[in-house]
């Protein structure tokens, strides 16, 4: 192929890195909003959770990934550099606001947050704009209630799967912790 391009005209100008990476950029970021855009247009009829997960990059920097959950799947939304309010119970209250009303304050039925005293500490100024805001629990992740989902939705599947000769010989079906899985998914 790059023999025909080659003589197509020996004058041919390609165009540049920035010029071809600019606009495959672009195209990708209105490919994501056409998406997003999917998930918001059905979280006004079946509502929503806002999922908040902290962590600390390489520079450490503390930084706050923000998705939505709701019966048409989960997005990521945003990702906030937070280490200018880390402390501030304040400033993440006011930040989680911020996000709520961006979704829609009437789509949001609850926020999930991990366990970070940042956030808990926000979740405990227990108004905004007269509703409540959230109710304080401890979770480790907010993807664990997404892995607990996902497994309730293949519970047919893995009951299958239990049942299955292959299981049975597998080297995995006689470890304890695979017969307590086996045993709890095989229940009703």
């Amino acid at each position: 192929m790059l023999k025909v391009v080659g003589e197509y005209d020996k004058g041919l100008i390609p165009p540049t890195y920035h010029k071809v990476k600019v606009s495959f950029l672009k195209k990708r970021v209105d490919n994501i909003h056409k998406s997003l855009d999917k998930y918001k247009s059905k979280w006004e009829k079946w509502r929503c959770t806002l999922m908040c997960d902290g962590w600390m990059d390489g520079k450490e920097r503390s930084l706050t990934n923000f998705l939505v959950n709701s019966p048409s799947g989960s997005v990521f939304l945003k990702s906030i550099d937070t280490s200018d309010v880390i402390k501030d119970g304040q400033k993440n209250f006011e930040l989680l606001d911020s996000i709520v009303e961006e979704i829609g304050e009437e789509n949001v039925v609850q926020v999930v947050t991990d366990s970070a005293s940042n956030l808990v500490a926000a979740e405990r100024i227990p108004y905004s704009k007269g509703r409540e805001l959230a109710k304080p629990a401890v979770t480790r992740f907010a993807t664990s209630c997404l892995t607990l989902n996902c497994i309730k939705q293949q519970k047919n599947a893995l009951r299958s799967m239990f049942a299955s000769e292959e299981w049975a010989t597998s080297s995995h079906a006689s470890k304890s912790e695979a017969k307590q899985v086996m045993n709890l998914v095989l229940s009703d």
